[in-house]
């Protein structure tokens, strides 16, 4: 019969495994590399208080600001908001692959001075899919207003679209290709690398029983990945503040399909929102999509690179030599951070 977000279930399970990923970073050069500083903040967000979920709206973001920064205080710099998975926080993705060093590494071999940032967005359910959702808050809004408005408030940049990118990898991805969709007058360049849930999916009749046997978080906790996924896109996709625990309808109620659920997941699945948004991803500056040969997302990233193309939209896409989590670390010193160095306005 019909099946869970299988593209989604797989290609998380990998990026809850990216720490192990054997990915060696490109060779450091024969000259040190400049310093970049690295700043622990804390942003509160406004859109994000009083959800019932019990997310802190208080949210960890680290900031590496480049070489010059101290050095030239007139200076103003574009940002890149980098997107984690589902599964880690930023913290894990930042101390696993060195995203300091790459970026020192980066800079000195030649891509141009930017501010990086990378926001926590770990919920309850361990992510937050980039929505927005009665039940887990609004994400969007932290990313696209309350986060944006914090750094350009208090680090030196170049407080416009045209010298903003948006990046992230597996859920980072897809919540570069929605927010990117639905927010054109903050970014003007996006880059999404292995982007889980683009297609819209579904859940057998046994999947919808496992999950529905769940009852509370600590069950949760040693639930099969499966189910705690359709949590997770519960969460955010299918909200009810008024049905505790966990506070989200299921597409499985008393054994039954619910349509109306898996039809408000599918409205969220950016290969069915595109029409919707043609004119909004015509304003971009630059689209990039990359994916490994081996993940089990290429078809969906290479659905919406056709999807792109067939409505006219400039894009690049790149299949790699790869799997989920395996080109990450390289690629974002290697494509990402130049990708940016070249459509960014500085």
């Amino acid at each position: 019969m019909i099946r869970f977000i299988a593209a989604m279930c797989a290609g998380l399970a990998l990026i809850s495994s990216l720490a192990h990923a054997a990915d060696a970073a490109p060779a450091a050069p024969t000259a040190p590399a400049a310093a970049v500083r690295v700043e622990r903040i804390s942003v509160d967000s406004p859109a994000l208080a009083g959800n019932p979920e019990g997310n802190s709206a208080r949210r960890d973001v680290f900031v590496v600001l480049p070489p010059s920064y101290a050095s030239s205080p007139a200076r103003r710099y574009p940002v890149v908001y980098a997107l984690h998975g589902y599964g880690i926080t930023p913290e894990k993705w930042f101390a696993m692959d060195k995203q300091d060093q790459i970026a020192a590494r980066a800079f000195r071999n030649g891509v141009r001075e930017m501010i990086l940032v990378f926001p926590d967005t770990y919920t309850r359910h361990h992510g937050s899919m980039y929505s927005t959702s009665a039940t887990t808050g609004d994400w969007e809004a932290f990313i696209t207003r309350d986060l944006v408005g914090y750094i350009d408030a208090h680090y030196r940049t170049i407080a416009n679209r045209a010298s903003r990118g948006l990046m992230g990898h597996s859920m980072g991805g897809y919540g570069t290709v929605r927010l990117g969709m639905k927010y054109p007058g903050i970014y003007s360049s996006l880059y999404a690398m292995s982007a889980c849930c683009l297609a819209a999916r579904e859940i057998t009749p046994e999947q919808g029983r496992q999950v529905e046997a769940v009852k509370t978080m600590e069950q949760v906790s040693s639930a099969p990945f499966m189910v705690r996924t359709t949590l997770t896109a519960a969460a955010a996709w299918s909200p009810n503040p008024d049905k505790p625990p966990f506070y989200v309808d299921l597409p499985y109620e008393g054994g039954q399909l619910r349509p109306h659920v898996l039809a408000e997941w599918a409205a969220n699945a950016p290969l069915a929102m595109l029409p919707q948004y043609v004119n909004h991803l015509r304003q971009y500056q630059a689209i990039a999509l990359d994916v490994g040969n081996r993940d089990s997302l290429v078809d969906d990233n290479k659905a919406l690179h056709e999807a792109l193309d067939r409505f006219g939209i400039a894009n690049t896409f790149e299949v790699y030599d790869g799997d989920h989590g395996s080109g990450v670390v390289s690629r974002f010193e290697t494509r990402v951070l130049p990708f940016f160095s070249r459509h960014l306005q500085f």
